[in-house]
């Protein structure tokens, strides 16, 4: 049993870690997106319109990068289920 629950430690601490690596993925790439757009020779209107689907593109990484979040939450109050644990998963 204790076997188990120090691999699904490993599991929730690798879930964690790619939610960093894919929320810094998306914010590099927005970045540059951003700045490469601000920097362009269109108009001032193309680029508010460019800089919208900017954010949406890094919110598409911020989404997913909160539902891995949330995973690794779920399988760490399954193995330590204290009263603190489960009221910030129920938030």
């Amino acid at each position: 049993m204790d076997y188990l629950e120090s691999y699904l430690e490993g599991i929730v601490l690798f879930l964690n870690i790619i939610s960093i690596m894919i929320l810094v993925c998306g914010v590099l790439k927005t970045t540059f997106d951003f700045i490469r757009s601000e920097f362009s020779k269109r108009g001032r209107l193309e680029v508010a319109k460019n800089n919208n689907f900017i954010k949406n593109y890094l919110g598409t990484y911020i989404l997913l990068s909160l539902e891995i979040l949330i995973a690794a939450d779920i399988i760490e109050s399954i193995l330590n289920p204290t009263i603190t644990d489960i009221l910030i998963l129920a938030a």
